[in-house]
């Protein structure tokens, strides 16, 4: 995963947002809003990347001319969210993933403007401290859960969920059917309650099983040491990267 993250450039980025309940923001409309990031970043004539991902991007209709022509600078996203109070000051908020590792990877990647950590603790240490202890990725958790296995399109599928919105393997249309499968999960399990997960918080699909901090008798990830960014942190960070001075 380290590979792949540090030699590769994100593509797309898709969010969510929901209260407890997986209901949508309308921002004041008649309508309901997901997000999906569009990176310029990546150059298909001079950057790695695998043929048969871009083949696949590409027939979902991701347009990376497009994209390089008029999409945002992860630099620029970095320094949007880095000055925003939004994401990380609230400790309220739960990060729901799918097989996330990457994900959190990229945008780690992205926010720091450096190479993920050589060792499995100073990465999770790395989520944990900025998008605190309340990540639950659910792929790890139907697995050993209820015993479902599979891609999102299959597990959506077996819970009756159907993608409501784009195509997949496009970022936004998947973080919504991710959300909407979870909510789903969610409601199956009478005994599920995010403020009872303590033994999922922080574990990623792939790589917290079989790693010497993940306790399979009580599953939960060792990531003493890493606090949640306070805003001062917040504003280092973003001296010590030059996005204040280039802003």
């Amino acid at each position: 995963m380290k590979y792949n993250v540090d030699l590769l450039k994100i593509i797309q980025l898709g969010m969510t947002l929901s209260d407890s309940q997986g209901n949508l923001p309308t921002l004041g409309t008649e309508f309901h809003y997901v997000w999906q990031c569009n990176f310029r970043d990546f150059n298909i004539e001079h950057d790695p990347y695998n043929n048969e991902s871009i083949e696949l991007l590409e027939r979902q209709g991701i347009d990376l001319k497009k994209n390089r022509e008029k999409g945002i600078d992860s630099s620029d996203f970095a320094w949007m969210v880095l000055s925003s109070r939004h994401f990380f000051s609230n400790s309220s908020l739960s990060w729901i993933t799918f097989h996330g590792a990457c994900d959190f990877g990229f945008l780690i990647k992205i926010l720091t403007r450096r190479e993920l950590p050589c060792d499995m603790g100073s990465f999770l240490g790395m989520v944990r401290l900025f998008f605190g202890v309340r990540v639950y990725d659910t792929k790890l958790m139907m697995g050993s859960i209820s015993g479902l296995r599979g891609g999102l399109e299959r597990v959506a599928k077996l819970l009756g969920v159907e993608r409501t919105t784009g195509r997949r393997h496009q970022a936004g249309s998947d973080s919504l059917l991710n959300l909407q499968t979870f909510v789903r999960f969610k409601d199956s399990c009478a005994n599920l309650d995010l403020e009872n997960m303590n033994a999922y918080e922080g574990m990623l699909f792939g790589l917290c099983v079989g790693w010497r901090g993940f306790d399979q008798s009580h599953p939960h990830v060792h990531t003493r040491g890493y606090e949640r960014l306070n805003t001062s942190q917040m504003k280092s960070l973003l001296t010590d990267n030059g996005f204040e001075s280039s802003r």
